[in-house]
């Protein structure tokens, strides 16, 4: 079999898309693809936004304290559902975390994962990250539960869902920030 310059420049490609895709070595490319095409998550229209009513969801928050969901009624909360080796996960954290650096004291922030939690700590120590992890003890609330992560939903001091995103997004972004602001001030 003879080879010529294209057989082996497809070989070659071929080689290295089996690394990025089926090797940790391609982890980060998948992580800074992500952020790519990481877009600022849109609201739920007004018409199809549902409200939650019911808040018993018992959590592990940092330092192993237990908490209840209904605790976080009446303000305005970001919920995250992640995982260390969700790759469009790991590409919109440092969103999240400029983000809750500017609205930690405000806003309501749950990143919630079911990974142990030596994994989780050693990942948040290596990158600097001081998100709050939490750790779901029971089924969260319907409207909340997704089949996919990253799952994020945004959610208004009355209950109301006003964003309900899957996938990465750019979590930082113009749009975001003034929904948070519209949302503490109960214009939305």
């Amino acid at each position: 079999m003879k080879f010529n310059r294209e057989k082996i420049v497809n070989l070659v490609l071929l080689i290295a898309a089996g690394i990025v895709l089926f090797t940790p070595l391609g982890f980060p490319v998948k992580v800074f693809v992500n952020k790519l095409i990481s877009f600022a998550p849109s609201e739920v229209a007004e018409e199809k936004r549902f409200i939650i009513k019911d808040y018993h969801w018992n959590l592990i928050a940092p330092e192993n304290k237990s908490v209840n969901f209904q605790e976080f009624q009446n303000q305005v909360v970001v919920v995250n559902f992640w995982s260390t080796w969700c790759p469009p996960c790991v590409a919109e954290m440092p969103e999240f975390q400029a983000l809750y650096d500017d609205y930690g004291t405000e806003v309501v922030f749950l990143f919630v994962t079911n990974e142990d939690a030596t994994v989780v700590n050693t990942f948040m120590h290596k990158k600097g990250y001081t998100l709050p992890v939490y750790y779901s003890q029971n089924a969260p609330p319907s409207l909340l539960q997704s089949s996919a992560i990253p799952a994020t939903f945004v959610i208004g001091k009355s209950g109301e869902i006003v964003v309900d995103k899957t996938g990465a997004a750019n979590w930082n972004s113009e749009s975001t920030r003034a929904l948070l602001d519209r949302l503490l001030l109960n214009k939305v």
